[in-house]
C-alpha cells in the first residue's frame, strides 16, 4: 500500500479532468478519433479514470488491471473484426494504457502501443493534455494505417467516438 498514490488519488477531482480537459479539448479528441478512423480498421475508445476508489487502492490496482476492466465493462471487444482499442488515462496517476482486441492487436507489435504510451505519459507529465491525447491518437492510427485492408470496405463505426470520463 503506497500512501503517497492514496493521497493523490484522494485529491485528484473533477475539478483536475476539467481543468485538464476542458469541452474543447474534449471535442478535439473526438474529433480525432473520427478523423482518423475513417483510415484503417481501428475502433477507438478514449477513457479518462479521475482516480482510482479506496478500495481499489488498498488492493493495489495497477492501471494496466483497470484498463482491462474497463475494456470489458465499455465492450470495446464487441466490434465485427475484433479491432477494438482502449487507450486509458489513469488521471492521478499520469498512467496511460492500450488494450487492443485481438484482431488489431495481431496487426501492430507491443512495441508500437508503447512508443504510444511513452509520448503520451510525457505529455500529460508536462500538463501538456491535448497535445498528448491528440499525438497519441495519430501515433497510433499511423501504426494501424499501415496494416489496414480497411480500404476496400464500407467504414461502420461501432464504437462511440466520444470521450468517456469516469
Amino acid at each position: 500500500m503506497n500512501i503517497k498514490r492514496i493521497f493523490k488519488h484522494l485529491f485528484t477531482t473533477q475539478f483536475q479532468f476539467k481543468r485538464h480537459f476542458p469541452p474543447t479539448t474534449l471535442d478535439a479528441i473526438k474529433q480525432a478519433i473520427k478523423d482518423v478512423e475513417d483510415n484503417h480498421e481501428g475502433e477507438i475508445r478514449f477513457v479518462i479514470e479521475n482516480h482510482l476508489d479506496v478500495s481499489q487502492l488498498l488492493a493495489d490496482t495497477t492501471a494496466h488491471e483497470r484498463a482491462i476492466d474497463i475494456f470489458s465493462t465499455l465492450r470495446v471487444w464487441d466490434t465485427e473484426h475484433n479491432n477494438g482499442i482502449l487507450i486509458y488515462l489513469l488521471l492521478a496517476d499520469h498512467a496511460v494504457e492500450i488494450i487492443a482486441d485481438r484482431g488489431i492487436n495481431a496487426k501492430c507489435t507491443p512495441a508500437s502501443w508503447n512508443t504510444a504510451i511513452t509520448f503520451m505519459q510525457s505529455a500529460f507529465s508536462n500538463n501538456e493534455f491535448k497535445t498528448g491525447a491528440l499525438e497519441g491518437i495519430k501515433y497510433l492510427a499511423n501504426c494501424l494505417e499501415e496494416h489496414s485492408q480497411y480500404k476496400t470496405r464500407e467504414r461502420i463505426n461501432e464504437l462511440p467516438d466520444e470521450v468517456v470520463n469516469i
